[in-house]
């Protein structure tokens, strides 16, 4: 049957959550404390306590040795063999004393032993505890502030949230629930300090490793990663399984999981891009969402030369320079970034090279037509005009100044021939003309207006001449009335 003693044992472990036999140890370690202070003993004391019973022995323990220094300590080997044969130097051998009853004083300082036992097994227990958990996150809720510094609540025990791992652009309140990254453990005179951060990059790898189950099992790998704490981060991923699509496992369906460790961040955007062994173009994925014309790696100076469109310079670089700055940590390589018009400017001054020329003839070759444009009619006009002056100097015919041939090779144009060979006009009869001033005197009276022509049918029967006037003035119409 238990004593009340054990159940008061093992209640204090479970309060302090410490195992049962560290609360024991504690209390023997108390009862020699209280036994040397209060009484007359001597030399080593040991007390056991029985763990069903709660019943405790004392013992005074002394050490088998040759030649003794100090009775009260140490014990002859003679003596030590007559009570126990197969003794031998070294050994320890122990004699069951029965002191008197502790007093109140010896009592007291039983109770500050237990205490501080008892406060340095809970700091063990914690140390143990949190230092295999370095690098990991922990959720805490905040406590309190101790100037720049957070002292955050992990439950089991209080951590350190210092000013500069913590986001610029976030504001912390007592009793807020954070996910921080677990950076430093270490001891101290205070016990284990624990030191937390938010500005960490590995923040990030931990939060896709809970969010994202194909990083947890290793399937999807993040290669690297690069943050500017509040603001913006870049996340290479690769696949080690085939058939799987790295960038849309982190993203999930709809973005549901990406956008949950973008809550947890307080809005930072985050670029998932997709990791690639050729360097150029893991720096051409590094510089999305700008699209990128050309790059050019040079492994001398470990620069890599991009040729972007002109609409899209300003994204390639980003607010302040920050998405040429992330790209340059992520990829590691010292990025140049171009617009494509001012590449088109250096390649039309530079002079063109073989293998340029030998392709832009190639090209010409090709794009020429098959066959010949067919000739059109004042082409041969021009080419019978020459034909014919020819054939007169050959005969010895003179020609005349306008028809002599110039001096070397000229153009000679359809509208010139065209004159030449026009035949002369015939002269009109008098008939003909008539006609034609009638024509263009009927196509006038069509030309009037109605009420000019209604007035002159009017009057033609009367033989009378009406003469009509079509000037508009601002104050009349156009029958010379005022307007009302």
């Amino acid at each position: 049957m238990k004593s009340e003693f054990s159940i008061a044992i093992k209640q204090l472990a479970a309060e302090k959550n410490l195992p049962p036999e560290v609360v024991y140890q504690a209390m023997e370690a108390a009862l020699v404390s209280a036994y040397k202070k209060d009484t007359d003993l001597g030399g080593n004391v040991a007390v056991r306590i029985d763990r069903d019973s709660g019943d405790h022995h004392v013992y005074l323990e002394r050490t088998v040795v040759q030649d003794v220094a100090d009775d009260k300590i140490e014990i002859g080997l003679p003596e030590a063999r007559k009570r126990k044969p197969d003794v031998m130097p070294g050994d320890v051998l122990q004699d069951e004393v029965h002191p008197s009853q502790a007093g109140r004083i010896a009592a007291q300082t039983a109770k500050q032993v237990v205490l501080q036992r008892l406060r340095e097994a809970e700091r063990e227990m914690v140390f143990e505890e949190f230092s295999n958990r370095e690098g990991d996150i922990v959720s805490g809720v905040v406590q309190r502030a101790e100037g720049n510094h957070l002292v955050i609540d992990l439950g089991k025990t209080e951590a350190i949230f210092p000013a500069a791992e913590q986001v610029r652009n976030e504001h912390y309140r007592v009793g807020q629930r954070l996910k921080l990254y677990l950076l430093e453990v270490h001891r101290s005179i205070r016990g284990p300090q624990l030191v937390l951060s938010r500005t960490h990059k590995n923040l990030l790898r931990r939060l896709f490793e809970l969010e994202v189950p194909e990083i947890y099992r290793g399937v999807v790998e993040i290669k690297s990663i690069a943050r500017e704490a509040g603001f913006r981060s870049k996340v290479a991923v690769a696949a080690r399984q085939e058939g799987v699509d790295p960038v849309g496992s982190c993203v999930g369906l709809r973005g549901i999981r990406i956008q949950n460790i973008v809550n947890e961040l307080n809005g930072e955007r985050i670029d998932v891009i997709q990791w690639d062994t050729d360097p150029a173009r893991f720096v051409g994925n590094a510089l999305s969402p700008a699209q990128v014309l050309q790059v050019k790696i040079s492994e001398e100076d470990n620069t890599a030369s991009v040729v972007v469109p002109d609409r899209q310079l300003s994204l390639a670089i980003g607010k302040e320079g920050q998405n040429a700055r992330l790209a340059a940590k992520l990829t590691g390589w010292r990025i140049d970034i171009k617009p494509e018009s001012a590449m088109q400017e250096v390649l039309a001054a530079a002079p063109p090279t073989p293998k340029a020329r030998a392709r832009a003839t190639s090209a010409a070759t090709a794009d020429a037509p098959s066959h010949a444009e067919p000739v059109q009619p004042w082409q041969e006009v021009i080419e019978d005009a020459e034909k014919a002056a020819a054939e007169q100097v050959a005969a010895g015919a003179p020609l005349a100044e306008a028809d002599a041939p110039a001096a070397g090779p000229r153009i000679r144009f359809a509208e010139e021939v065209a004159t030449k060979e026009a035949p002369p006009k015939k002269k009109k009869s008098k008939r003909a003309e008539k006609a034609e001033r009638e024509g263009e005197a009927e196509g006038k009276a069509k030309k009037t207006p109605k009420r000019a022509r209604r007035l002159a049918v009017a009057d033609e029967d009367e033989d009378l001449s009406v003469e009509a006037d079509y000037s508009w003035d601002s104050g009349t119409n156009g029958d010379g009335e005022e307007d009302a």
